[in-house]
Order: C-alpha cells, then structure tokens, then sequence
C-alpha cells in the first residue's frame, strides 16, 4: 500500500543522493540550496534544455535577487534584462520564447527563487 503525503507536504528534488525540498509547485523551500546542478534538474522537470540564453536569465535573476530579496515581477525582468543583457533580450517575446510557461514564474524556479509575485 503506497502511503500519500498531504497536500502542502514539501516534496524534495534528489540531488546526487541529497534531497533539496521544493513546495507543490516546485519552488525550492530554501533559496541557498540552490545550485547550477539542481537548475539543470529543475530544468529538465520544466521540459527545458538549460542554453546560453536561459543561464544569462537564471544569472541575472539571481543577481536582482541576492540585491533585493525577492524575485522581479515580470515587468521589471524584462527592463533589468534589457539594461544587462540589451533591449534584443530584455523584451516579453524572447522571454517567453526561452520560457513559455512564463518567464518570470518558470525562470524564478529554474533559478532558485521564490515565486514571484503576481504569478498565478
């Protein structure tokens, strides 16, 4: 007989034998857990492929969050990408092309954060 957890049990990524908890929708419950390593396994539970382009976001999110504590809402993702990385990247379109379910609540994940709010 398989034993369920109750709903709002953190559940835990498996990390070389370690497990790094996550809340229900798979934001880490400790954002100094995080590493490059476990973005890349959170990545493939996103059905992403971690590239240049999506670190360079996963970078400067956590760049703006070790600076203010908090993961950006999506409009102010997309004006630090386009003063970091050039107004070619920081725009919605290419967001949500490298994360298309949405850039700022996918990415934040990817990254380590706290879901930002806003996000549904």
């Amino acid at each position: 007989m398989t034993t369920m957890r109750p709903p709002d049990a953190a559940q835990c990524y498996d990390l070389n034998g370690a497990a790094i908890e996550h809340d229900e929708e798979g934001y880490l419950v400790d954002v100094a857990a995080w590493t490059p390593e476990l973005a890349l396994q959170i990545a493939t539970t996103e059905c992403l492929v971690m590239d240049d382009e999506r670190w360079d976001v996963v970078r400067a999110l956590r760049s703006y969050y070790e600076i203010y504590q908090v993961a950006p809402p999506i409009r102010v993702l997309v004006k630090v990408l386009a003063k970091t990385l050039g107004p070619a990247k920081g725009n919605s379109d290419y967001l949500y092309r490298l994360f298309p379910e949405g850039p700022a609540k996918q990415a934040c994940k990817i990254a380590g954060l706290p879901k930002p709010t806003g996000c549904v």
